[in-house]
């Protein structure tokens, strides 16, 4: 077998450089390419924290949740303005009133649910606000937690409102989906420091 051969698997032989006089830089061979010509692979990314799989920044569909859970805060504070106006409104009407059927259909009016209704939509608003702040830091019951909401607010807005309620129940759909799929799991189970 030839060393000049082109075809030779085990290429040429390696030339030393020449020798360089005292007092030059010494002058480094050329890079070669790997082996066969071809270049070497590039590096493989360790992903977020030397973690393969898990992803570096808030994937779409979990930051749509977050935006979703942001948009019912907005509705709660609309719904907690309008009962607590229309229990403070009905509370005065029906004490001030002097026609006695205005002042009957006014008693039947149970201000006391309103009120507790607006209550619980406060806590509603202070839960959504608490899970929101908390997707780009939380962990694994951040989801568990956001999923639960997810739910609850949908099956809430089916039950007592639903025309009202079609909007609590597609965005509670759509949290609880987004939250739930794998982007959703890898994101809150990725490795924190």
């Amino acid at each position: 077998m030839s060393f000049g051969d082109p075809n030779n698997p085990y290429g040429q032989p390696q030339q030393q450089p020449p020798a360089q006089p005292y007092g030059y830089p010494q002058q480094t061979p050329p890079q070669q390419p790997g082996y066969g010509g071809y270049p070497a692979a590039p590096p493989v990314s360790q992903g977020y924290g030397g973690y393969p799989n898990a992803p570096e920044t808030i994937p779409s569909t979990v930051n749509a949740a977050r935006i979703m859970l942001w948009v019912i805060v907005g509705l709660q504070v609309i719904g907690v303005l309008l009962y607590g106006i229309g229990a403070i409104g009905v509370a005065a009407a029906s004490d001030s009133t002097e026609d006695p059927a205005l002042a009957e259909a006014l008693g039947n009016i149970p201000t006391g649910q309103m009120v507790a209704i607006a209550i619980f939509a406060v806590a509603w608003l202070v839960y959504a606000i608490m899970l929101a702040v908390k997707f780009k830091s939380g962990g694994n019951g951040v989801r568990v937690a956001a999923l639960v909401f997810g739910i609850i607010t949908a099956v809430l807005g089916v039950f007592p409102f639903f025309l009202i309620g079609l909007v609590h129940l597609v965005l509670g759909i759509l949290i609880a989906v987004f939250v739930g799929n794998a982007n959703g799991k890898a994101w809150f189970n990725r490795p924190r420091y």
